[in-house]
């Protein structure tokens, strides 16, 4: 009894959390927080604004370039400076424009993602430090041309090397990554990165700075980035970090706010990308919650067939449908297990093999043709036309499906029709199966 009510509470939980997490709340959450982004990119409009991939890219519609700082690389005993991910041209371009400014969110809980709490400032400390040592190697070489050469950053002298890091950090935490500094800075001059090109670049060190939404920003009294000692990374933390579920309302809409929204695209954007999104962002946030879901897979399924019909990459988007216990499902081709549905065909109707009771059949590509007359729609997926004979011309609509890559393999394979009826109407369309 005890291990059901447990079970019950879970679902309801699980429940409630897919209620919240719509992705209409999800995108109207992000186009919330993008406000206070631009906001942000307004104070110093000369800096680029950068996105790290791939939840900041949902926060605006422009961005100058992108990064890819992880947040494991600076969880608490798993920090670590990654070579691979160098992010070197971020640092080229804050040293030709004067710094930049980072965008990424985190879920409810943390005011900062781990990436820019502590993976970012581990990366501005092993770029200064590896700076460092190489003015200090060029100016022992030759100490009259660190004088005389202007494409030389700054004195080494002057050059700052700490580890700067955000007040929430524990000192015990800082003490344990300063340890591993001068590890990591070994390493990045030992894998061939071209420090000299980022020394001449940065007239300043890399320092980072971090703005929230419960930042306290006086707008008359901003500082020109120019006239810091040091070459600003402004790490911007798009999300709000109320610890509890915030149910916001408008004159039209009510809807719950999602901290962090743009994380994890793969379980809620239903194949949208942030490109996408922003193309239609009015159109999707205007028209609310009931048909958001109906107009994002519209705008995926225009947008695959484009890129389709120019020979892009464009793979078929799979939705799995959410099914809520206190919503009882009305598909039963939704509520069944396929994998134990049965397979039957009859004389009358050879060729076409009916799974269950689901009015879903497949059958060859040949059979449309001869059963038209007796189906109220015709849909032909197949590259090729096929001779249909029906009452209504309308009836009958050829929409080939352009075979990318991953599935020109299964052209060896036959070619089957699948029927699917909802109310009066037949459609079938063709499928490849290997």
């Amino acid at each position: 009894m005890e291990n059901e009510t447990k079970l019950s509470i879970y679902r309801a939980a699980r429940t409630i959390k897919r209620k919240d997490n719509t992705l209409y709340n999800a995108l109207r959450s992000i186009y919330e927080d993008s406000i206070f982004v631009g906001e942000i990119s307004q104070l110093w409009p000369q800096l680029p604004l950068v996105a790290n991939l791939r939840c900041g890219l949902w926060y605006n519609p422009k961005f100058h370039s992108t990064c890819y700082f992880k947040s494991t690389d600076g969880h608490t005993n798993n920090w670590s400076f990654n070579t691979s991910r160098l992010n070197f041209h971020i640092a080229l371009l804050a040293g030709q424009k004067g710094g930049c400014i980072i965008v990424d969110s985190t879920r409810r809980g943390k005011r900062f993602p781990d990436s820019m709490s502590k993976t970012i400032p581990i990366w501005t400390c092993v770029l200064n430090r590896s700076i460092f040592n190489y003015l200090n190697t060029f100016s022992n070489a030759d100490a009259s041309l660190v004088k005389q050469d202007s494409n030389i950053g700054c004195n080494s002298h002057d050059w700052d090397c700490s580890l700067h890091l955000p007040l929430w950090v524990s000192e015990t935490e800082k003490a344990a990554i300063e340890d591993r500094l001068e590890g990591w800075t070994k390493d990045l001059e030992t894998s061939g990165a071209d420090i000299a090109i980022l020394a001449s670049c940065l007239k300043k060190p890399l320092r980072p700075l971090w703005i929230s939404q419960k930042t306290v920003i006086w707008i008359n009294e901003v500082p020109d980035y120019d006239s810091w000692d040091f070459t600003p990374i402004i790490l911007v933390s798009a999300s709000s970090t109320s610890g509890v579920t915030q149910h916001r309302t408008t004159s039209e809409f009510s809807w719950n706010y999602i901290p962090g929204a743009g994380d994890d695209e793969e379980s809620w954007a239903r194949g949208l990308s942030p490109n996408l999104f922003w193309n239609h962002a009015y159109d999707l946030i205007s028209t609310g919650p009931d048909v958001c879901n109906q107009k994002v897979a519209d705008i995926v399924e225009k947008d695959r067939v484009y890129r389709a019909r120019r020979g892009q990459d464009a793979p078929q988007i799979t939705v799995k449908p959410s099914i809520s216990e206190s919503s009882p499902c009305l598909d039963p081709l939704l509520c069944s297990d396929l994998s134990n549905i049965t397979i039957s065909s009859s004389d009358e109707e050879r060729g076409i093999f009916w799974l269950g009771s689901t009015n879903l059949a497949l059958g060859s590509s040949q059979i449309a043709a001869e059963c038209s007359s007796n189906v109220d729609c015709v849909l032909n997926c197949d590259q090729w036309p096929i001779s249909v004979h029906h009452q209504e011309a309308e009836a009958y609509l050829h929409l080939p499906i352009v075979l990318t890559l991953q599935n020109q393999i299964l052209q060896k394979g036959e070619h089957f029709l699948y029927v699917v009826t909802t109310g009066k109407i037949l459609v079938y369309a063709f499928v490849w199966l290997s």
